[in-house]
């Protein structure tokens, strides 16, 4: 298993390094490690490894500009925009 440091991490996060993926409502089954909210979004569903409740986010409202850090290995929203950031 290999780790990131804080330059790493903070490149990511300002789109110098890494991918990420701009969605809507399409399902995604990307491995995320951080997902962006950009507008108010709806959670349809989500899988978070390692969550015992991860179920307990759906259908819940997210504001925009929340930033969730969980390994997320998949999410549909019923409505809004987010970022994912990829593994």
């Amino acid at each position: 298993m290999s780790y990131k440091n804080n330059t790493q991490l903070l490149r990511e996060q300002l789109g110098k390094e890494g991918a990420v993926d701009i969605f809507t409502t399409a399902a995604q089954t990307e491995s995320f490690y951080a997902i962006q909210f950009l507008n108010e979004s709806v959670i349809t569903n989500c899988t978070i490894t390692g969550a015992t409740n991860d179920a307990g986010l759906d259908g819940k409202t997210i504001p925009a500009g929340v930033v969730i850090f969980a390994p997320f290995t998949a999410i549909t929203l019923t409505s809004g925009l987010a970022i994912g950031y990829k593994n």
